[in-house]
């Protein structure tokens, strides 16, 4: 019996629009919201999908996710931009700084923008694409300075969240999509499979005393186990570089983090959008990305596993989600329907 139902792409985003417009969001801002979890949904990135609606309404509702207002402009240089959001809607901001990003780029080849006090904005992967269709390369990072549940290398107590960089690089055919948290796995992973009542599929988590567990009830005691920096105990030192990086990328520069010590669900959001034609120019880089993929797919391959690029997978996928509808598993429809109003949509299957 499966464990999921398939449903309409659009139905679903209407439903989630009409859901978060009930708890006084604009039509507009709640669109966008929803095409974000959707677009998740699509591309099998399931943890920052249709899954955040419940908990995205709820911050709404207490006030912890702003309705109204726009981001204050802090700085800009016209190459740089730096916004406070207000805690306004993650996916909303971000996609409003990728269009001043790109309403710039004939102006300023590498455009770059920084986001205090967003709120949480969902599944990287879901942005690049607005990039990589202009033939523009994209970087996207983001931390939540709040969240302490990853652990230095070498260290058990949490220092810091999971940091996920993300980033799109056209080719002549699909782009390269990547998504990928500095640490061994997201906060979401840890909790679904707790949820599920299942083991991690391997030890991705330290205890307090220093030992390596899959379980992920660990996370969730007092004091809880931590997540391991991205290469685990054996050369974590390069997930923890990395895990920085993105701490300086996004905190750092703007201007808003862990220092100040902030109390609610939030991000610190990097984004930056290059123009190819500033540098050695658009045809030679796909032509260069393009011959560079070609020889990944020639290399032989390890027994059944075939070469595939960073988000063709994903890509594969939200292609195959539009034509036969988007898997949702059946506990989160469920969730869903028992905790928000209105009908939600019926499974295709």
């Amino acid at each position: 019996m499966n464990s999921f139902d398939r449903y309409n792409a659009e139905e679903l985003i209407r439903y989630a629009s009409t859901r978060l417009e009930e708890v006084g969001l604009g039509a507009v801002r709640s669109r966008v919201i929803a095409e974000t979890l959707v677009e998740g949904d699509l591309m099998g990135h399931n943890t920052h999908g249709i899954k955040l609606l419940i908990p995205y309404i709820e911050q709404l509702q207490e006030g912890k996710m702003r309705t109204i207002g726009e981001p204050e402009v802090i700085y800009d240089s016209g190459s740089t931009l730096t916004w406070d959001g207000q805690y306004l809607p993650g996916p909303w901001l971000v996609h409003e700084a990728i269009d001043e990003a790109l309403s710039r780029i004939q102006e300023q080849p590498v455009m770059t923008l920084t986001i205090s006090k967003s709120h949480h904005i969902g599944c990287l992967a879901a942005y690049p694409q607005r990039a990589t269709r202009e033939g523009l390369m994209m970087l996207l990072a983001c931390s939540d300075p709040r969240n302490r549940s990853v652990a230095p290398f070498g260290g058990v107590h949490g220092a810091y969240s999971p940091n996920p960089i993300a980033g799109g690089i056209p080719t002549n055919g699909d782009p390269v999509i990547f998504d990928l948290s500095s640490s061994e796995t997201a906060v979401g992973r840890v909790m679904e499979a707790r949820d599920k009542g299942i083991k991690l599929p391997y030890p991705w988590l330290h205890d307090p005393k220093g030992n390596t567990t899959n379980d992920p009830v660990t996370f969730f005691k007092d004091p809880p186990s931590t997540i391991l920096p991205l290469g685990g105990p054996d050369t974590g030192h390069k997930g923890f570089a990395l895990g920085l990086l993105v701490e300086a990328l996004t905190n750092g520069l703007s201007g808003h983090g862990r220092k100040d010590e902030p109390d609610r669900w939030g991000a610190s959001v990097f984004l930056q959008i290059i123009d190819p034609d500033a540098f050695g120019g658009k045809k030679s880089m796909l032509e260069e990305i393009s011959c560079l993929a070609e020889r990944c797919y020639n290399s032989p391959s390890i027994e059944e596993q075939k070469v595939r690029l960073p988000g063709s997978r994903a890509l594969n996928l939200k292609d195959e989600q539009m034509k036969n509808g988007v898997k949702i598993e059946k506990r989160v429809s469920e969730e869903i329907r028992n905790q928000l109003s209105g009908q939600f949509p019926q499974p295709l299957n």
